[in-house]
């Protein structure tokens, strides 16, 4: 299963016709500077910094890691927030040779000790924020602002040469890592440039999502210096949001979460808290319930869906017809393969992991010899192409008759109703006997001054129409309203660890 037309049929032809793949980060720099060079770049918003200027920022930190006497692959690790300097460091770190690791900016200092040893990093560049977690640090320490006083050309770099390792799981001090060639990185910037409309050198992006996270580093900044869009980004994510109306963003990439708190945040203060511009959010790493992409059509914004995983380099599906097809994760990008095999996705192309460091067998069980990546998402198409999740391997219910119930395909018809925020099914037990439970989390601003007991009453109900479409063996047998948010992951999904 293959599909090449879908997306780069959106651009405009002039604009399609500038666009090629560009298989490593050093010709990425190189390309940027020279095709957008005098349009605004990255921006702390206080300053903003053309992409000319920070192509000789980047120039400059590669000559000062290049004056340490590192190697070609040496690792070089980067803990900062969502900044103009930790972009031009990673931007600097690739495109000299060496293979960037960006650290989540939450790790413990003895965390920060444990991924440097692991990695066998040889240099940690740091924002001014993090010097004092870092001083324990088995390595050169350097300020992530520094840069030398002279500049050093971009390196000669295979495309399957490893690029940079992110995060799979954890925050702990031995997490698993994925290593992204840069054939893997450059394909997804180019495909998150793929979306309706113009593109090139005509948006604003504000940066909410961590560079720790693939979908941060890849869409949220790779694919917006891809296309010459201007990228924005505070402190935090919380300072960057609040700065909407000042940074006016026409594009946004987010994860459901937020784009809850944006949804909650235009209905106490109204649209104008967005800036007015904004035309359209790339949403993913979790569930886009249809409410969310409802509501935000109703603004004029156009909220797409998609499906990723970092072992992909994040951009493996998009969904631009969310109106028709409010469930799916969409059609594949193009130049990738994918089969479903015993109802499991699989899929290879150039956007491909080279596996997980230092850990052959975990890499065995999700990397074939032949380059397909086992995902264990279990997925259908439709006749024309869309893609669906229906649930995950490992999550899988086995009853007590031996059948496997995807606790995700339960979920699915919950999500249509506009009074649930979130929902968990999961395996329980009721007066001794085996039982499938739901917990429902509700959106308590549609049910106004109602008592508890009838919020209860509310989804006890909908329970009820959702197990009238069900097989007698998938029904719900016990529910829970919670009164308070469940558990999330780092990318704010609901997790299934409650």
């Amino acid at each position: 299963m293959k599909d090449n037309s879908y997306f780069p049929s959106m651009l405009p032809a002039d604009e399609l016709a500038q666009l090629k793949y560009i298989p490593t980060l050093p010709e990425f720099v190189t390309w940027i500077e020279q095709k957008w060079s005098d349009l605004p770049c990255l921006s702390d918003t206080v300053n903003t910094f053309t992409y000319s200027q920070v192509c000789d920022n980047v120039a400059r930190k590669r000559a000062l890691l290049n004056d340490m006497g590192l190697q070609k692959g040496d690792k070089v690790a980067i803990l900062d927030n969502t900044t103009v300097e930790a972009v031009e460091m990673f931007l600097a770190v690739t495109s000299a040779g060496f293979v960037a690791i960006n650290l989540p900016s939450q790790l413990p200092p003895q965390a920060i000790v444990g991924c440097c040893m692991k990695f066998g990093v040889k240099v940690l560049a740091a924002g001014k924020d993090f010097m004092e977690a870092v001083k324990e640090a088995p390595c050169k320490v350097i300020a992530i602002a520094d840069c030398a006083d002279h500049t050093a050309p971009v390196a000669m770099v295979d495309k399957n040469d490893p690029a940079a390792i992110f995060f799979t799981g954890g925050t702990t001090g031995a997490p698993k890592g994925a290593v992204l060639p840069h054939r893997a990185l450059m394909r997804g910037a180019l495909n998150g440039v793929y979306a309706p409309g113009h593109q090139l050198g005509c948006h604003r992006y504000a940066c909410v999502l961590p560079l720790s996270h693939v979908f941060g580093l890849v869409r949220s900044t790779l694919s917006v210096l891809f296309e010459g869009g201007a990228w924005y980004a505070a402190a935090n994510t919380k300072e960057t949001i609040t700065k909407f109306p000042m940074i006016k963003p026409t594009c946004l990439v987010a994860v459901p979460g937020i784009c809850e708190i944006l949804l909650g945040l235009v209905k106490m203060y109204g649209a104008p808290f967005l800036g007015g511009n904004l035309k359209f959010i790339i949403s993913g790493a979790a569930n886009v319930p249809p409410k969310l992409i409802g509501e935000f059509d109703k603004l004029g914004i156009s909220l797409f869906a998609g499906y990723g995983m970092t072992e992909g380099a994040n951009l493996t599906t998009g969904n631009i017809d969310v109106i028709a097809k409010p469930t799916s994760v969409g059609k594949l990008y193009p130049e990738q393969e994918a089969k479903v095999v015993d109802g499991e996705l699989w899929y290879r192309g150039d956007n491909v992991f080279l596996g997980y460091y230092g850990d052959p067998e975990k890499t065995a069980e999700t990397l074939t010899p032949d380059g397909w990546v086992k995902t264990g998402d279990l997925v259908r198409f439709d006749e024309e192409g869309y893609m669906y999740i229906v649930g995950r391997i490992k999550n899988l219910i086995i009853l007590s008759n031996g059948e496997n119930v995807s606790p995700e395909s339960i979920e699915e018809p919950f999500y249509k109703d506009s009074k649930l925020r979130d929902c968990l099914v999961k395996e329980d037990e009721l007066d001794g006997r085996q039982v499938i439970a739901i917990e429902i989390l509700p959106r308590m601003e549609e049910f106004g001054n109602e008592p508890w007991e009838e919020v209860e009453a509310y989804f006890k109900e909908l329970v009820g129409k959702v197990n009238a479409t069900l097989p007698s063996t998938h029904q719900v047998g016990k529910m829970t309203v919670r009164k308070e948010d469940f558990k999330r992951t780092g990318a704010m999904k609901v997790s299934r660890n409650q």
